[in-house]
């Protein structure tokens, strides 16, 4: 996949993804890195919802990725299901120098499933792969957790930028092609879908509601 633009307002889908995973895995500088190109070492965390937006092109259709950051509200187990409603796509997040956010993954994967559709797709996300020699979780551990549930896997870096683009680009072809599929399963025309619409991959739902955005922060 390579980024595409036209005019900001202009695409063809718009897709609600949402990061989760246990306060300080680095997901608001996967989110600014992505977004933005830009990582910060503060390590403050703003409670409330953050998100940001890019436009990418995924085989010959303009994306619009929203991405929604919990935004410091994991620390006290605040998000509510209207952060979830809507998505279909999801980074799971843990730090590979941090055994125990690896273990609570399973946890935010749980819970992903409780307020989202069954198509959701998930990627689980080892952040913080630039710290080699401070490894607490091997590639393959999280190779077996994503078989395990049904998932695949990535190791990143938000602050070298390792993979980060890589993980979000392959989400976002993965929700494209079910929304393909499913397109085609109703009997749809995928290739000339109405501009701008927001796609849910299963059942009806809520689309992406207004959002309050939090200040910047670095969960």
């Amino acid at each position: 996949m390579a980024a595409g633009y036209r005019a900001e307002e202009e695409y063809d889908y718009l897709f609600k993804v949402v990061l989760i995973g246990d306060s300080g895995v680095g997901k608001s500088n996967l989110l600014s890195r992505f977004a933005r190109d830009e990582f910060s070492l503060e390590t403050r965390s703003t409670i409330g919802v953050e998100f940001a937006t890019k436009t990418v092109q995924v085989d010959d259709k303009l994306v619009k990725a929203q991405i929604w950051d919990t935004a410091g509200q994991e620390r006290y187990r605040a998000i509510t299901s209207a952060y979830y409603r809507g998505a279909v796509g999801a980074l799971v997040v843990y730090d590979v120098t941090r055994r125990v956010t690896f273990e609570n993954a399973e946890r935010w994967l749980r819970e992903l499933r409780d307020h989202t559709d069954a198509n959701i797709v998930v990627m689980l996300v080892g952040n913080k792969a630039d710290l080699r020699h401070l490894r607490a979780v091997s590639p393959e551990d999280a190779a077996a957790f994503a078989e395990r549930h049904g998932t695949f896997s990535m190791e990143t870096s938000a602050l070298d930028a390792t993979n980060v683009d890589r993980a979000f680009a392959e989400v976002l072809r993965h929700i494209y092609h079910v929304v393909s599929r499913n397109a085609l399963d109703i009997g749809e025309d995928p290739a000339a879908p109405p501009r701008g619409k927001t796609i849910d991959v299963g059942a009806a739902k809520d689309e992406v509601s207004p959002v309050n955005a939090g200040g910047c922060c670095s969960a």
